[in-house]
């Protein structure tokens, strides 16, 4: 099969408005997380990685807009705006759009909200973006929980195999959200401090909000120096519990497998995993499970949630980014708020920055249905 690769890339973040924002603060581990308190959104506060709404303001309007666009339309398009102008191509009928998104545009359904309710379908928010920048195909929308920005760069991948696109530009991003927060305060899920992946003291997760975007490719000459090759990827759902994971790991673990028989690669040649790693009981321990069935309970594992908080439908993407940064740069990059193991299986979590020379990385994500998403990703540039 031809090569695919991953390249121009940017993040819209708690950090700033580019992807080098987001990574000088993870390699000085500066978690983006701060204590929110607006009882609009839930009566306690609450720690949150949230995009400036002043200065996502002043960037979108260096767009020239012509209408009126909800808060995450803004973020999705000023994260892509830059990566079509970076990446220097022409949207011909060999570019595809991908969105992905969790929950897309469902603040427009509160009550204050002054854009029509139709704006919350899915469609709707692609559309949007779709138009906005002229692109010659229809979108696709692609929402499956939290595996979807992974998801979202192996649907990416498989469009160009098939030869239906040359280019797909995919964008990401979700909102902290009344309707999101309290759906996770219902299921005692939020934590009162900084989420801390794996650890023994970890109290669940935190939500935070992120719009990152970037080009999948099979053309060479649109490489940049973080660029990395696609070179397994697969996704299977374990069907246990719709919000639930499944003790054994059984998804998780079979697509890690599938995705390393793709790649034709063992265990020993994944250099670090960019986990899951939401920091609740039960995401944590599954995960612990699938990666020692898997022989992979030696490689340094890490989880950014620590630092941006859980992006939803974007955190898939969003970490894979942050992992070509990683590989480029040979950093490992510490899994922020870790102390002392607390899951049943042994995981060799990355406790603090390091340089190690590396070349493979996998990417997981797990979600709600059961839904399970790995993808290998290889160094370009040495």
């Amino acid at each position: 099969m031809n090569n695919i690769y991953l390249s121009h890339n940017n993040i819209v973040s708690a950090y700033g408005f580019d992807s080098a924002s987001a990574v000088d603060s993870i390699k000085n581990e500066v978690s983006g997380l701060s204590l929110v308190d607006d009882s609009k959104i839930l009566p306690n506060p609450f720690y949150s990685s949230l995009i400036p709404q002043d200065n996502l303001s002043k960037a979108f309007q260096k767009l020239n807009p012509q209408e009126d666009y909800t808060r995450l339309e803004q973020i999705l398009l000023v994260s892509l705006a830059n990566t079509l102008k970076e990446s220097g191509l022409e949207l011909t009928d060999k570019v595809g759009l991908i969105v992905s998104t969790t929950k897309g545009n469902i603040d427009v359904l509160d009550a204050d909200s002054p854009f029509d309710e139709n704006r919350a379908y899915l469609s709707e928010l692609g559309k949007k973006i779709e138009t906005f920048f002229g692109f010659k195909n229809e979108v696709i929308v692609l929402s499956n929980a939290c595996v979807s920005g992974v998801l979202a760069l192996a649907v990416a991948k498989r469009f160009i195999h098939q030869k239906r696109y040359d280019h797909v530009f995919v964008v990401a991003g979700d909102l902290v959200s009344q309707f999101i927060l309290t759906g996770f305060n219902s299921f005692q899920a939020l934590s009162e401090l900084p989420c801390r992946p794996y650890c023994k003291t970890r109290a669940g997760i935190n939500i935070g909000e992120v719009g990152c975007s970037v080009l999948v490719t099979k053309d060479e000459d649109h490489l940049v120096n973080e660029s990395v090759r696609i070179i397994g990827e697969a996704s299977c759902n374990d069907a246990n519990h719709i919000s639930g994971p499944s003790r054994t790991g059984e998804g998780l673990y079979r697509s890690v497998v599938s995705a390393m028989n793709q790649a034709n690669i063992e265990a020993e040649a994944i250099d670090y995993i960019s986990a899951h790693g939401t920091a609740t009981m039960f995401n944590d321990e599954m995960e612990a499970i699938a990666f020692n069935r898997a022989n992979l309970q030696n490689t340094p594992l890490n989880s950014l949630k620590g630092y941006f908080g859980h992006t939803l439908g974007a955190s898939g993407l969003l970490e894979t980014i942050i992992g070509m940064y990683s590989l480029h740069s040979n950093t490992l990059f510490a899994s922020l708020g870790f102390q002392e193991l607390g899951v049943s299986q042994p995981l060799n979590i990355i406790t603090e920055t390091t340089a190690k020379e590396s070349s493979i990385f996998l990417k997981t994500a797990s979600g709600f249905g059961g839904c399970n998403t790995a993808a290998i990703f290889q160094k370009v540039n040495s």
